[in-house]
């Protein structure tokens, strides 16, 4: 396959990652979670933790957490009877690293036959 092909496929494929976590991270509530458990730090917080910090019914966080785990920013595991949930830093940085890229390069005025008039 050609080169400029995969590459293309590869820029799609993050760029579907990218959107993924910014569209759960574009509901209030998720980010209040997601921003809770960076404060949280490493060893992250529990669920009830979580849930007194947010002040939202359990069945709703548990939901909103589903989000996160599923687009990857959050991990959960158990600890004995508590279920610890921990943001993924890697991604967190990822996700800004892909905002900043390509910050302040000017656009190519030749984009799709467009030039700036």
């Amino acid at each position: 396959m050609d080169k400029a092909i995969l590459q293309a496929m590869e820029n799609d494929t993050l760029t579907n990652e990218m959107a993924d976590c910014l569209e759960a991270l574009g509901n209030p509530t998720r980010l209040r979670i997601f921003r809770v458990l960076v404060r949280a730090g490493k060893d992250g917080a529990n669920v009830g933790a979580i849930q007194r910090q947010i002040g939202i019914p359990a069945s709703t966080l548990t939901h909103h957490i589903q989000r996160l785990v599923k687009a990857g920013l959050v991990r959960q595991s158990r600890d004995s009877r508590q279920m610890i949930c921990q943001a993924d830093y890697g991604l967190m940085a990822s996700l800004v690293d892909y905002l900043n890229a390509e910050c302040c390069q000017g656009l190519a005025d030749d984009i799709e036959g467009n030039t700036a008039a």
